[in-house]
């Protein structure tokens, strides 16, 4: 991602949250940015486009995960001034959004020339043009940001016969990605250690009640207006049905007017950097995870709103696409819904009944908690293939 870009995001940050809010979540970018200019060596390196909640996941979050399990990893970016002495220092080298460029290039061509592996990230389909179609933050980005994406986000990478794996975080994309003639290993995106010591402070302390159930929606990016729309329906009749109900807004998201007789029962919270995001889940007694059906961008998307409001013993309402029907034992866990009756009955059921609120957030937790974190991880298949091209047995640290 060039510097450009990175400016503008800042800058719709700050504009979008405030000086504030926005401010503090630029400073952990910023700080973020720092830390992966300066890496020594080691097995892995990760190489990510840009920083922000997908480098979280799939860079920093996986190098975590590896680390784990024995290997020795490091994160940098795509515009490290050092990119190419680093070759020499690693043996594999996965690229996160890593956009097409003459240095992009020049470091492919350097780890081919030295005969390593490189394999290829991705948690949506922005590597495909074709799909961009589909992509509603598309819509509202600059220019100069509709450019970059226009070539396909590692597109270059992705094709070169070079790269023969690709990793990912859903079965969705994995079927995307074995299209193209790629080994694929689906990595789930999980919960880092410093989020699970967070998550722990907010679950022993006693939650406060002022009467009110609260349904929350956690939109994160500019691009989810279309989602939500798709429950605003159900949500009004909740709204209208349950007095006692409260809605709750999270990060970039512009209502469409529906739901402005109950305005004063909607909180809007402003986007907050990681380390505080988890209080803000935490206000909620209900998740909702709405995205459109057929979407090819929102059937690629990850299960990664059930895992975060499940590690707090929340319960989620989720869309009953694929991924989350892989992710959510419907009626257990959490509850799947594909229509507008279904999303209002799943709702309506968790706000009239404490009890099932409290024991599907218990099972959702456990959940996550087992198949989550990178203190349980267990993405065997990708440690051995890591373990057969490093030439060592790794074995697993626990």
């Amino acid at each position: 991602m060039s510097l450009s870009i990175k400016i503008q995001k800042a800058r719709r940050l700050i504009e979008k949250n405030g000086l504030g809010a926005g401010g503090k979540i630029v400073f952990g970018y910023l700080r973020d940015y720092a830390r992966a200019l300066f890496v020594s060596s080691g097995d892995i390196l990760f190489i990510t486009g840009g920083i922000g909640d997908k480098a979280h996941y799939r860079a920093f979050g996986v190098a975590e995960e590896l680390e784990r399990h024995g290997f020795l990893c490091a994160v940098t970016v795509s515009d490290n001034p050092r990119l190419l002495k680093l070759v020499d220092l690693f043996k594999v080298f996965i690229f996160h959004k890593v956009s097409d460029s003459a240095t992009t290039a020049e470091l492919v061509a350097e780890i081919k020339k030295q005969q390593k592996e490189i394999i290829f990230d991705t948690d949506d389909l922005d590597y495909d043009p074709q799909q961009l179609v589909h992509m509603d933050y598309f819509s509202k980005i600059t220019p100069t940001e509709k450019a970059e994406y226009a070539k396909g986000i590692g597109a270059e990478i992705l094709a070169d016969p070079y790269v023969r794996t690709a990793t990912t975080t859903v079965t969705y994309l994995a079927e995307k990605l074995r299209q193209k003639n790629k080994n694929v290993l689906v990595v789930s995106n999980k919960l880092s250690e410093r989020e699970l010591e967070i998550a722990e402070k907010i679950v022993t302390q006693k939650k406060t009640s002022d009467g009110y159930l609260r349904l929350g929606y956690y939109s994160g990016t500019p691009s989810h207006d279309k989602d939500f729309a798709t429950v605003v329906p159900a949500v009004a009749e909740i709204l209208e049905k349950y007095p006692q109900a409260k809605l709750v807004l999270a990060g970039s998201l512009d209502l469409d007017g529906r739901l402005d007789k109950f305005a004063n029962r909607i909180e809007k919270l402003p986007r907050v950097p990681r380390d505080e995001y988890y209080a803000n889940v935490a206000k909620c007694d209900i998740n909702i995870v709405p995205l459109e059906m057929g979407n090819p961008f929102c059937e690629a998307k990850s299960e990664i709103k059930f895992i975060e409001a499940g590690i707090l013993g929340i319960p989620t309402v989720a869309v009953r696409n694929r991924t989350f029907s892989e992710a959510i034992s419907d009626a257990e866990d959490g509850f799947l819904a594909a229509t507008i009756e279904e999303w209002a009955a799943r709702l309506g059921k968790l706000i009239e009944d404490a009890n099932l609120r409290q024991e599907m957030g218990r099972k959702a937790r456990q959940k996550v908690f087992r198949d989550y974190t990178n203190r349980n991880s267990h993405s065997t298949d990708y440690y051995a293939y890591l373990e057969k091209i490093l030439g060592q047995d790794k074995g697993c640290k626990k």
